[in-house]
């Protein structure tokens, strides 16, 4: 099993200055690139204080110029948000300048809020029309001249400048969860990476599921990467579990907040649900996410990552943030580096 990190520049409140948090999360990179972790993800987010991602392209290019080996993930650029062209150029601008280092992720976007004011009028759920047409005309402008006449954009014949390093294109990425997006990715010769937020291990089973199925509709295609993300926090004894618990709850009521597009947000930050006030709080049950989420000390971590690499999961997602203090992210991916991976060599 290989391993990839996911982090993102994060704030649940402005008690912590935003240079201690770029400065925090580039060491968490560079601490995963001298472990040898295969890539590292930026997802792309707007005007939240959680996720600070408004553009993924220049967190990839300041990660790739203060580190050396590690490979350079969008996770994932929301396809709604974006011009077939301008995309094209700054990811293929992106690949060249990290000497061939860029992991192409694309994905529908997330929350509804976000669509409002980044696309106004579009249905969060009608996303992914907008990635399954983007992505064929990014491809296509990556090779050469390129009309595009499709249902969301229309141009004359263009191309992409500056091509990609790689050749014929970076490794493509989609970020998936029901049946048709499966369906695609493998249709177009997508890796694959899911998550399965805080539900069970039943739920992984579901999207190795869909992803064996989705193989099994392209016969004679090559087999893709299937990469699974869970939150992850190792600690060094069990007396520690409380804190990570308590941090994931927080953060856990603001996702809340977002995914009901509850419009209560304030300089970025969403208000916190209350979990008692949910209809799903079972969700968030400290037992269940101490059991389903990649939480524990050590031995506890390798015992769960085992149980993917049986399941068929090519590659992990290690997803540091999430309301975690600095300190206690570091320390954890410290152990991680030093008492987990060795064990998968």
């Amino acid at each position: 099993m290989k391993f990839q990190l996911a982090i993102n520049l994060e704030r649940v409140d402005d008690t912590i200055s935003m240079p201690d948090v770029a400065r925090h999360t580039l060491e968490m990179v560079q601490l995963a690139d001298r472990n040898n972790f295969k890539i590292v993800w930026a997802a792309e987010h707007h005007a939240l204080e959680m996720t600070i991602a408004p553009n993924p392209f220049q967190i990839l290019t300041w990660w790739g110029t203060h580190t050396n080996n590690i490979r350079l993930g969008t996770g994932v650029v929301a396809a709604p948000y974006w011009h077939p062209i301008r995309l094209a150029g700054e990811a293929a601008f992106t690949d060249l300048i990290t000497g061939g280092r860029l992991e192409f992720g694309i994905g529908s976007g997330a929350y509804q809020r976000e669509f409002d004011r980044m696309h106004p009028g579009l249905k969060q759920t009608d996303g992914w029309r907008y990635m399954q047409e983007l992505l064929p005309a990014v491809k296509e402008l990556w090779k050469g001249d390129y009309e595009h006449e499709g249902n969301f954009w229309k141009f004359p014949t263009s191309t992409s400048v500056p091509k990609p390093l790689q050749t014929p294109h970076p490794p493509i990425w989609v970020a998936a969860r029901s049946p048709i997006t499966y369906d695609y990715a493998l249709k177009n010769d997508c890796n694959v990476m899911c998550w399965p937020f805080t539900r069970p291990h039943s739920e992984a089973e579901l999207y190795k599921r869909l992803f064996e199925e989705a193989i099994e509709k392209t016969p004679g295609s090559s087999r893709p990467t299937f990469a699974l993300m869970r939150h992850t926090a190792v600690y060094a004894k069990e007396a520690d579990k409380e804190v990570p618990i308590k941090a994931i709850q927080r953060v856990l009521g603001q996702f809340e907040n977002l995914y009901k597009n509850l419009g209560d947000v304030s300089n970025g930050f969403p208000k916190q649900i209350p979990l008692e006030s949910l209809t799903n709080r079972a969700e968030f049950n400290s037992e269940m996410l101490q059991e389903n989420l990649m939480f524990g000390v050590p031995e506890t971590i390798i015992s769960k990552l085992k149980r993917y690499e049986a399941m068929g999961v090519d590659e992990f997602i290690y997803y540091a943030s999430m309301g975690l203090g600095l300190k206690e992210q570091k320390r954890s991916l410290e152990l991680f580096c030093s008492e987990v991976m060795p064990a998968f060599k």
